[in-house]
């Protein structure tokens, strides 16, 4: 029996993806708070949580776009085709966010306000149409002779509006979590008062797309609900509970790390939902993994420059985040 190289794509982006979701969730999440905090002196602790790591978050962006496209061309033809408008949209408020990232600490004091406009709605345009195009993608996407089928503007429909607000109470509420670790004081009080608020508004979302989704899509449907699928399922919806429950009760408890890394419990659960509701089409309703996928070649020659560069991103990334650990203080960070 060979090598699945299809399968060990499909883990290798799923990681990829789940690691950006994670890892530049939280940052675009600290932009969506921005509005929140009009004080100078604290989004400046803000930003410096992550001024000197946001960047390399983005890496995973990269690799699972690059990853799509060496593995499985059809489906990167076909998804780039049917979402090139949100997809640039959302690179337009990734680069605004960038850039005020480096522009705002030496702009004067009169032109700053800018700059924080800049990082505020960067955030919320990409984080709106990640969530827009997430949405869109499991309502299916129209295939014929290996083409694109559909129309320019087919992304646009009351669910994955939803799933973009919903995405932006997930950002926000792992940026609220991040900060409540990386910071002190008045600004962290604050910040667990709105991760709180900003649980149960995550619940509200996970449990309205728990009902809207196989109500919308009966092929979602039915794989929740026949055996042995629904074993599999069944433990993600109290596994959620207790999460939410656990996260809550952290908040109150004064914990630092452990509502931050809750948040990421949910979010992962939210993500393996996902997963359980597509598995194994790469493009819904019914592209699978198998027939999508480049020819054995191409995949094992990618496979072998993925395996080489994913442990050493690991492991810078990994560096970074150790040597910028701890509490960032008033007067402290990047500059």
């Amino acid at each position: 029996m060979g090598i699945d190289l299809p399968l060990i794509w499909a883990v290798i982006i799923l990681f990829g993806i789940m690691m950006y979701v994670v890892m530049d969730g939280f940052d675009l999440g600290i932009g969506l708070l921005f509005p929140f905090f009009p004080d100078k002196d604290d989004r400046d602790v803000m930003m410096n949580t992550v001024a000197p790591v946001w960047d390399g978050n983005e890496t995973w962006l990269v690799l699972g776009g690059a990853g799509l496209l060496a593995a499985f061309p059809l489906a990167y033809s076909v998804i780039l085709s049917a979402f090139h408008l949100p997809l640039i949209l959302m690179l337009i408020g990734l680069v605004f966010r960038g850039v005020a990232f480096e522009f705002r600490f030496k702009a004067r004091q009169g032109k700053r306000r800018w700059w924080d406009k800049s990082f505020a709605g960067g955030s919320l345009l990409a984080t709106f149409f990640q969530g827009m195009v997430l949405g869109a993608f499991l309502n299916g996407l129209p295939v014929r002779d290996g083409v694109y089928a559909g129309g320019a503007f087919d992304w646009i429909s009351p669910f994955s509006i939803f799933t973009g607000l919903g995405l932006v109470v997930a950002y926000a509420l792992l940026g609220a979590t991040w900060l409540v670790m990386k910071t002190e004081g008045q600004l962290q009080t604050q910040m667990r008062k709105l991760a709180r608020a900003m649980t149960w508004a995550l619940l509200v979302v996970i449990g309205a797309l728990s009902i809207w989704t196989p109500l919308a899509h009966s092929a979602i449907a039915q794989r929740w609900f026949t055996l042995p699928n629904l074993l599999w399922f069944s433990p993600v919806p109290v596994l959620v509970l207790l999460a939410t429950w656990a996260l809550l009760r952290a908040l109150r408890r004064d914990g630092h790390a452990s509502p931050f890394l809750l948040t990421l419990a949910l979010v992962f659960l939210g993500y393996s939902g996902l997963g359980i509701s597509l598995w194994p089409h790469v493009i819904p309703p019914d592209i699978s993994i198998w027939q999508a996928a480049g020819p054995a070649q191409s995949l094992g020659f990618a496979l072998v420059g993925a395996l080489l560069i994913i442990p050493v991103v690991l492991m810078y990334t990994a560096w970074g985040y150790w040597v910028f650990r701890g509490k960032v203080r008033h007067g402290e960070g990047y500059h």
